[in-house]
C-alpha cells in the first residue's frame, strides 16, 4: 500500500475526530466522547514532548484500563516513541528484565513507578501540560519501532515482538475499507465491547481500536467475570479464552444469565474443539468469532459462526499463509505441515535477541511453530505445535492429536496432555482431563480410545482428573505447571 502522508496513530485520531460527541470509552459512571479522548491525547503528547521524549525513546506502559491509559498509549504514538507492553502481575525478575530492554521511562497512572524504574512519568504530570490548539505534529518514522508486544511464552520465556511504524500503519484495524469479510462481520457486532486486564494486550487494544472504527464503545469490565460483567454492562462483546469460554457455557447450562445482548466472543490463545464449538453455540447462539494469530503476526485468520467447524476460516487475501513439511517444501491440501506466514503488520523480529529472530523470521516470512493443514476449499485447520512434542520410544508424538482425542469423549469437557521423563521409555504421555458436567471419566475407557485411534505409544501413562485447568497470565493453559505436577 502507498505510504501515508501522516504516520500512525493518524488513522485512529481521525477516527477519534469523527466520533465527536459519541461516547468511545466507558469507565464506571463516567463517558469519554471521541472528542473528550482527542483531547486527552493531545495533552499527555504535550507532557511527553515537555519532558523530552520523542523517536528512539521505550516507554514502559504500567497502567490500568482507563479512558487516560487508552490515550496515553495513543499519545506515545504521536510523540514517535517506542510504547513498551507491561502485563499486570509479572513476576519480579521479568518485569526487572523488561524495564532494562532499553526502557527511558515509566508512564504510570499510579502514584509511584516501579522500583526498578530508571524515570517515572505519571499520567497526572503529563496531563497537567498545558496543550496548543494547533494540529497535532506525528513523529513517528516509518522504519522505528512503534512498540513491543510480549508473547505470552507459551513455548519459552517471552520475546518482546517488534512492530515499526510502517507495520502499524499497514493493519486493517482502523481502516474499514480494509477490513476482511469476517472482521467486517465482526466489527458489525461491536457496540459494547468489554475491555480488562491491560491494554498493553495485543489482542485487547486491537479490539478497542476496531471498536472504534466501527463505531462502538469500549466498557471497562472491573472485574470481568463472566456472566455477570456481560449482563451487569449489557456487553455486546468480548475476548475470552477457550477455557473461560467452557466455563461460561457450563454456568448457562445450570444457571442462565440474561445475555441476550450479546453477540461476539472473540476466542484466541488455543485450539477450540468443534464439538465443544458446537456446544458453545447451542448454549449462546451464533456469537463465537473464533480468531487464529500470532503476537509475531496479529491476526492470520478468523472464523466466523457460520464457518465449518474446527477451521479457523479463510485467511485474507492480504495474508499469506503457506503448510510446508519439515524439508520446508510446500504440502498438498489436506497435509499436516508447519506454517509459514506473512502479513502486512507483522513484526521485524525480536527486540534485542538476533538469534530467536533469525530463527522464527526467515526470508520474510514467520515460522509460526504451529501445525496444520489447507481443505480444498482453502480453509485452514490448526493440528498443534511443533515443540508441543512428547518422544516416546524416540518416536515424536504430537499432542494436539491426543487431547482432540481425548475431548470427543461425553465424560471429557477439556483435555490437556504433557510429556514427563520416564525410566523405560524416555518421555511418557501424561493427561490431565476436566470431567463434563455431572460425569466421571471412565478412564480405562479413555485408554482404550486413545490407543485405538492413534496407537499405543499415544495412551497415556497416568491421568489425573482436574477440575479446572491452571492458566498463565494471559488467560491460557500453563501447560508447564501442569508438567510440573505430572505423576
Amino acid at each position: 500500500m502507498p505510504t501515508p502522508a501522516e504516520p500512525y496513530p493518524r488513522a485512529v485520531l481521525d477516527l477519534l475526530a469523527a466520533a465527536g460527541d459519541r461516547p468511545v470509552f466507558e469507565h464506571g459512571a463516567r463517558a469519554v466522547t471521541g472528542a473528550q479522548m482527542l483531547g486527552l491525547v493531545r495533552r499527555i503528547a504535550a507532557g511527553l514532548r515537555a519532558a523530552d521524549v520523542g523517536p528512539g525513546d521505550g516507554l514502559a506502559m504500567v497502567l490500568g484500563v482507563t479512558p487516560e491509559a487508552f490515550a496515553a498509549t495513543i499519545a506515545v504514538y504521536v510523540v514517535g516513541a517506542r510504547a513498551v507492553g507491561v502485563r499486570p502481575g509479572l513476576p519480579r525478575d521479568q518485569l526487572r528484565h523488561v524495564l532494562h530492554q532499553d526502557v527511558t521511562a515509566v508512564v504510570t497512572d499510579a502514584a509511584t513507578g516501579p522500583e526498578h524504574a530508571r524515570r517515572t512519568l505519571t499520567v497526572a504530570e503529563l496531563l497537567a501540560v498545558p496543550a496548543g490548539d494547533g494540529p497535532l505534529r506525528l513523529s513517528g518514522r516509518p522504519r522505528d519501532v512503534a512498540r513491543l508486544v510480549y508473547t505470552s511464552g507459551s513455548t519459552g520465556t517471552p520475546k518482546a515482538c517488534a512492530q515499526t511504524y510502517a507495520a502499524m500503519d499497514a493493519a486493517w484495524t482502523a481502516r474499514p475499507a480494509a477490513w476482511p469479510p469476517a472482521i467486517r462481520e465482526l466489527a458489525s457486532r461491536l457496540g459494547r465491547y468489554l475491555v480488562f486486564g491491560s491494554l498493553s494486550s495485543q489482542v485487547m487494544m486491537e479490539y478497542g481500536v476496531l471498536t472504534l472504527a466501527a463505531g462502538g464503545t469500549m466498557v471497562v469490565a472491573d472485574p470481568p467475570a463472566f456472566p455477570e460483567a456481560i449482563t451487569r454492562h449489557r456487553a455486546t462483546a468480548s475476548v475470552i479464552t477457550v477455557p473461560r469460554l467452557y466455563r461460561l457455557v457450563a454456568a448457562q447450562r445450570t444457571a442462565p444469565a440474561d445475555l441476550s445482548s450479546l453477540r461476539a466472543l472473540m476466542v484466541s490463545g488455543s485450539p477450540l474443539e468443534a464439538s465443544r464449538l458446537r456446544e458453545a453455540s447451542e448454549v449462546l447462539g451464533p456469537v463465537v468469532f473464533h480468531g487464529y494469530g500470532q503476537t509475531e503476526t496479529g491476526t492470520i485468520s478468523m472464523a466466523t459462526p457460520w464457518d465449518v467447524p474446527p477451521s479457523v476460516g479463510v485467511p485474507p487475501g492480504v495474508v499469506d499463509v503457506e503448510i510446508r513439511d519439515a524439508d520446508g517444501r510446500p504440502v498438498p491440501p489436506g497435509a499436516d505441515g508447519e506454517l509459514y506466514v506473512r502479513t502486512p503488520a507483522q513484526a521485524v523480529g525480536y527486540w534485542a535477541e538476533p538469534a530467536e529472530t533469525a530463527e522464527v523470521f526467515v526470508d520474510g516470512w514467520v515460522r509460526t511453530r504451529d501445525l496444520g493443514h489447507f481443505d480444498e476449499d482453502g480453509r485452514l485447520y490448526l493440528a498443534g505445535r511443533t515443540r508441543d512434542v512428547v518422544i516416546v520410544n524416540a518416536n515424536l508424538h504430537y499432542t494436539g492429536p491426543i487431547e482432540r482425542v481425548l475431548a470427543t469423549s461425553p465424560d471429557v469437557a477439556e483435555a490437556y496432555v504433557v510429556g514427563a521423563p520416564d525410566e523405560d521409555t524416555g518421555e511418557a504421555v501424561h493427561a490431565f482431563v476436566v470431567p463434563a458436567a455431572d460425569r466421571t471419566p471412565d478412564l480405562d475407557a479413555l485408554r482404550t480410545l486413545v490407543g485405538e485411534r492413534l496407537g499405543g505409544e499415544c495412551v497415556p501413562a497416568t491421568f489425573t482428573v482436574i477440575d479446572e485447568v491452571p492458566l498463565t497470565p494471559n488467560g491460557k493453559p500453563d501447560k508447564r505447571l501442569l508438567t510440573s505436577r505430572a505423576p
